[in-house]
């Protein structure tokens, strides 16, 4: 019994290692949404300026204004490019979360197919004691109507 106690424990630490490992994974898979949004509000505000700025030129401006639309633009860019990098990160991190939650359900899993096999095992010895019993006392029983 004292495997088997062994292997319960294993199963629990390894249930616990899964959990942990399936918030973080969690925390990493809303990241990766959180900044998707965030580029996607980025790129929407971009193209509502990028159309304020041709309504502007359809009206009718000046350079100065010109210039501050256009230097506005290109600082929507540099932020929509750094998004873009942050959304790459965190589906970098991601992955790695999704790759350590797969392995520690793998070991989870393992441990709790030791487990059953061990249960397994111990039932068939327990049938094989239980039928020797009945077997010894039929045989008992026989010897003594023989009698």
């Amino acid at each position: 019994m004292a495997q088997a106690s062994a292997l319960d424990t294993l199963i629990d630490l390894a249930q616990r290692e899964s959990d942990a490992v399936a918030k973080r994974l969690g925390a990493a898979l809303k990241a990766v949404e959180e900044a998707e949004q965030k580029l996607d509000m980025l790129t929407g505000y971009r193209d509502e300026y990028a159309n304020k700025l041709d309504a502007a030129q359809l009206a009718g401006i000046t350079p100065f204004a010109y210039h501050n639309f256009v230097a506005f633009i290109g600082k929507l860019d540099n932020a929509l490019n750094g998004q873009r990098e942050v959304i790459k990160h965190a589906q970098y991190k991601a992955n790695v979360e999704k790759a350590a939650w797969q392995e520690s359900e793998r070991k989870r899993l393992s441990y709790r197919t030791l487990s059953e096999r061990a249960a397994a095992e111990a039932l068939k010895l327990e049938n094989k004691r239980d039928q020797k019993l009945m077997d010894d006392h039929a045989a008992r029983g026989a010897r003594y109507k023989q009698r």
